[in-house]
């Protein structure tokens, strides 16, 4: 596997592995003991960055990450979040954010008992709590990475001057937000900030939730448990509408002698040499997949095809319910 550098110097896999759907949001979460060896199977097939938050599960998903690294932990660069406010006994988010810097130390040394270690690689703020300044927000981090429980500090979910005031405080390694042929709005405003300022960039999502993968069509049917039922662009009508942007894919997967998904993922790294996205996925033939995506080389010609193709498409639906975009910070 290819290596990339977050910020001024986090060097990770060129394509990471996202844990959160292993606990929650795609349908029934994994057995523990299949989560555990969804994971090493990643790390065995060259990846060495995990994400993973403490909201995941609530908790279960740091602590399922945490023992399956854990005897190859120096090999490994973990990253989590913090910033919700979860009752510690019933581990259940209360739907409000908390980035108050006690809470930040706490949850940090929760974090580091979950996970079995004696540092996080990447800690991030989940989500921008407008009742706590930034540059409070950085300046935990900051004595955290002072008193060696922190290495680096991320961002997701923030819009570009919460970027600008955290990174004065402390540089800020690396910013998480969404980012897809099916969602390209941070290359308006978001992508030149953190060219500007040495911030690498990992986007989520970025097969779309699957959709880009093309095994998504109008009649396809989610778990009741899947977070996709409640988002509109998933809805039928919307999927129906941005099937055109799957074909976009499908032909330039065929002429590459590839598959959709891995032309998505190979599309993102051709952007800039500081992207690295985390697709997750529970099932090995997926991962496989995702990571044949860094053997796949799109030209320049390959990507001004893609993007006047694309351009054609209007993806129809929101990517978010109203309600969850409020919490973005964008």
């Amino acid at each position: 596997m290819q290596k990339r550098k977050l910020g001024s110097g986090l060097e990770v896999s060129a394509i990471g592995y996202g844990c959160m759907g292993i606990s929650q949001s795609y349908g029934q979460p994994l057995a523990r003991a299949d989560g555990i060896g969804i994971i090493r199977d990643a790390f065995e097939r060259g990846v060495t960055f995990f994400d993973t938050a403490e909201v995941y599960g609530p908790f279960v998903n740091e602590e399922i990450v945490g023992e399956a690294l854990a005897p190859m932990r120096d090999k490994v660069v973990i990253a989590t979040k913090f910033g919700w406010d979860i009752d510690p006994v019933t581990a259940k988010r209360t739907g409000k954010t908390n980035s108050r810097p006690e809470h930040i130390k706490a949850a940090a040394d929760a974090c580091l008992k979950r996970l079995r270690t004696d540092r996080i690689d990447l800690f991030y703020q989940h989500r921008v709590d407008t009742a706590v300044p930034i540059e409070d927000v950085a300046g935990a981090v900051k004595d955290l990475i002072a008193a060696g429980k922190v290495k680096h500090f991320g961002l997701s979910e923030a819009g570009v001057q919460t970027i600008r005031r955290a990174h004065k405080v402390q540089p800020v390694t690396a910013v998480q937000s969404e980012y897809s042929l099916f969602w390209r709005e941070p290359e308006e405003a978001l992508l030149p900030t953190l060219e500007e300022l040495g911030i690498g960039f990992v986007p989520f999502s970025p097969l779309g939730a699957g959709f880009l993968t093309g095994t998504i069509d109008q009649n396809t049917q989610f778990d009741s448990t899947d977070f996709r039922n409640n988002v509109p662009r998933f809805a039928a009508e919307a999927r129906a509408a941005n099937l055109a942007l799957v074909d976009v894919v499908k032909s330039v997967a065929e002429r590459k002698k590839a598959t959709p998904a891995q032309i998505a993922l190979a599309w993102l790294l051709a952007q800039k040499p500081w992207i690295v996205p985390i697709p997750g996925t529970t099932k090995l033939h997926r991962l496989e997949e995702n990571l044949g995506a860094a053997d796949v080389t799109l030209t320049a010609g390959d990507m001004r095809g893609i993007a006047d193709a694309v351009a054609a498409v209007r993806v129809e639906g929101a990517r978010l319910p109203e309600a969850a975009m409020k919490l973005t910070g964008l």
